[in-house]
């Protein structure tokens, strides 16, 4: 069964936690400006070289940005937006949810949700946690906030809908996989953990061979990126292989998760 009716759908999204990436982990990092400006790349150079990209392929993509994020850059917020780029939710400050209660984590999605609608103009549609978790409250938040569809679980190749309490839900789910995400091959930090330094070519070879597989048996694929981290020079040329090579197949459709998913939801909803 196609997961689309305009074919293979590719999604290009983009976690934009800035400093928040460390901040999340420990306040104190706060007072380290090294650790701090490795974040302040991402919204300082990466979004701008990503941007750009984006626009000379003519494709849109998904920016997943914590509310705090979208605080401190609004102006950056404005150009994502006016160059048709879609802005989802990834909490308020990118505090890791099984730390939380359930009461800071509901804090954290209805902040999120505050600041994201009023900087953008409009409700956030899509959903994503901050590094891979959730809580067991967390199907029911992302529920009850109303959101239309998730990108977190790791479990399938192809666009499916949540079910919640047993029951199914309109909310599509987009799952990814961290062999489709920067961060496992690139991110190098003294204090996060990972700490590794792939070689492009081998990233571009992985996410090429994941498309073919993925396309040839009509699902879809979904890309997590980080721009401090895929928007440095050599990175971002495997962006743009992945697109170039992409591209070269006229069935696949390139874009922003809110529309890709309004297009699964009714083909989701048919499936017995």
């Amino acid at each position: 069964m196609p997961t689309t009716s305009r074919g293979f759908p590719l999604m290009l999204t983009f976690d934009l936690d800035a400093e928040t990436m460390w901040t999340a982990r420990d306040p104190a990092y706060a007072q380290r400006p090294i650790l701090m400006s490795q974040g302040a790349y991402g919204w300082k150079v990466g979004m701008p070289r990503v941007l750009a990209l984006l626009e000379r392929y003519g494709v849109h993509a998904t920016f997943f940005v914590p509310g705090m994020v979208a605080e401190q850059h609004p102006a950056l917020m404005e150009d994502v937006l006016r160059r048709g780029h879609e802005i989802a939710h990834h909490s308020y400050s990118h505090r890791w949810i099984v730390n939380l209660s359930p009461e800071e984590e509901r804090d954290e999605m209805a902040r999120g949700m505050e600041v994201l609608t009023r900087i953008t103009g409009q409700r956030p549609r899509g959903w994503r946690s901050p590094a891979a978790e959730f809580s067991p409250i967390t199907l029911d938040l992302i529920q009850e906030f109303g959101f239309d569809y998730s990108s977190n679980f790791f479990d399938d190749d192809s666009p499916y809908l949540l079910r919640i309490r047993g029951e199914r839900t309109r909310i599509v789910e987009l799952p990814f996989r961290w062999v489709l995400d920067d961060a496992p091959f690139w991110q190098y930090s003294i204090v996060l953990p990972g700490r590794t330094l792939q070689a492009p070519s081998a990233v571009l070879e992985a996410w090429t061979s994941e498309f073919d597989v993925l396309h040839a048996e009509g699902r879809m694929m979904m890309v997590g990126m980080h721009p401090q981290i895929i928007g440095q020079p050599s990175r971002l040329k495997v962006l743009e292989g992945l697109i170039q090579h992409v591209q070269r197949h006229s069935d696949v459709w390139i874009d922003r998760c809110d529309r890709i998913s309004d297009d699964m939801r009714p083909l989701l909803e048919a499936a017995p």
